[in-house]
């Protein structure tokens, strides 16, 4: 398919994120069709020492450190009238590669990862252009903003402004745009008030050897531990995150410990914020941080809580339960793009009632539970590979090579 330019705002290695999850697999799957020049970001030590496993992938590659924290880059983004998620990302070492790059290589096709990246597309580019936003983010802004008052809810109501307009420039000036499931993929389309055929799903898959519960020991502190134990998985400075396990720890957990005093909930994730770390101890609440492999605390959880109120996109850290054969009580909104069945491969209640009383019914019935778990597990091996994810991508990029040639 000739050459490809791919722009990330973070490196796709190693895949330890959402995020990164998605981009580590589409920057293979497109490597296998063609040379692909990887322009990206790092943040950490971590993403700089996994420079030379993209480099084992990409024909060429630059990584930029992220140029500025968020408060910097709200100061500047106010100032210039743009988007705060686009000034944090802005990169004039990024700039200057790309451009060098596009003149020294016959680059067909730019697959931008992440709505941040968009602003990196020359207007004068003319190879096509495939724009994966994932998730509708103008949409979790506004979220946001209705549940804030004062400065934090007005930054929020304008980023999540000035990102609908990034969205729709973006629409029409791609070849194809890309979300996570079809729920966002129809969002979008409300939200810029097009039935534009080029905004379309690719989901995201799981890799179900990795998640894989006979290839896991449980953790050895929870085996332990009385119990039962609940677990929630994910990167713990990230927003919605936050308010899940705050929600989890303080109005869930105390219901549940009403049945069961001994409950345990875990809170695995990296970079918890100072809101997670003062949950720690609350109602049986443990506050782990950043760990080695979220795999044995899967492997060890009775239960795996999912109680997001916003939740943009299919939601990895269930899938990854699911694929681990584990019984997974979560919310409407977490529930969005999995495409399983309640009360067969996991359970969904609306609200935090509910959510323990769901929880209390699977531990009352071990059977139950085993037979959700089981079928969990079949699932996703079935129908959630990375494989069958990813599986339009080479026709998509062909079609558009096609379509392009003819015009």
């Amino acid at each position: 398919m000739g050459e490809t330019l791919f722009i990330a705002h973070r490196i796709p290695f190693p895949p330890d994120r959402g995020d990164k999850i998605r981009s580590h697999h589409l920057l293979k799957a497109l490597a296998a069709l063609g040379p692909v020049h990887v322009a990206t970001l790092g943040e950490t030590e971590a993403d700089f020492a996994a420079e030379p496993l993209l480099a084992e992938v990409a024909a060429s590659h630059c990584l930029a450190r992220r140029p500025m924290n968020l408060p910097l880059a709200g100061v500047r983004a106010i100032a210039s009238g743009k988007p705060v998620s686009l000034t944090a990302f802005d990169s004039a070492e990024l700039r200057r590669w790309i451009a060098r790059l596009l003149t020294t290589r016959p680059i067909e096709t730019i697959f931008v990862f992440s709505g941040q990246m968009g602003q990196y597309v020359p207007d004068g580019f003319a190879g096509r252009v495939i724009v994966d936003l994932c998730d509708v983010d103008s949409a979790k802004f506004d979220s946001y903003a209705a549940e804030r008052s004062g400065p934090r809810g007005w930054i929020d109501a304008r980023e999540g402004r000035l990102l609908a307009q990034e969205e729709t420039r973006l629409v029409k000036r791609s070849d194809a745009t890309l979300l996570v499931s079809v729920e966002e993929a129809a969002l979008l389309r409300s939200r810029i008030g097009s039935d534009d055929a080029r905004i379309m799903a690719v989901g995201n898959g799981i890799d179900t050897d990795f998640f894989d519960p006979q290839a896991t020991e449980p953790h050895t502190a929870l085996v332990a531990e009385a119990g039962p134990h609940f677990v929630f998985t994910g990167q713990m400075d990230y927003a919605p995150n936050v308010a899940a396990v705050i929600r989890a720890a303080r109005s869930i957990m105390p219901l549940v410990r009403g049945w069961h005093p001994h409950a345990c909930f875990h809170v695995v994730g990296r970079a918890p914020s100072a809101e997670v770390r003062a949950l720690d101890g609350i109602h049986g609440t443990r506050v782990w941080g950043e760990v080695p492999d979220v795999r044995p605390f899967l492997a060890a959880a009775d239960i795996v809580l999912a109680p997001l109120s916003i939740a943009r996109g299919v939601q990895n850290k269930v899938l990854e339960a699911m694929a681990m054969a584990r019984p997974v009580v979560m919310s409407p909104e977490a529930e969005t793009g999995i495409g399983g069945r309640d009360g067969v491969t996991y359970a969904v209640a609306s609200d935090d009632v509910r959510i323990a009383e769901a929880a209390q019914l699977l531990l009352a019935d071990g059977p139950r539970a085993l037979a959700m778990s089981a079928a969990a597990r079949r699932f996703v091996v079935a129908e959630k590979s990375w494989q069958a994810a990813l599986a339009p991508l080479s026709g998509l990029v062909r079609s558009l090579g096609v379509a392009r040639d003819a015009a």
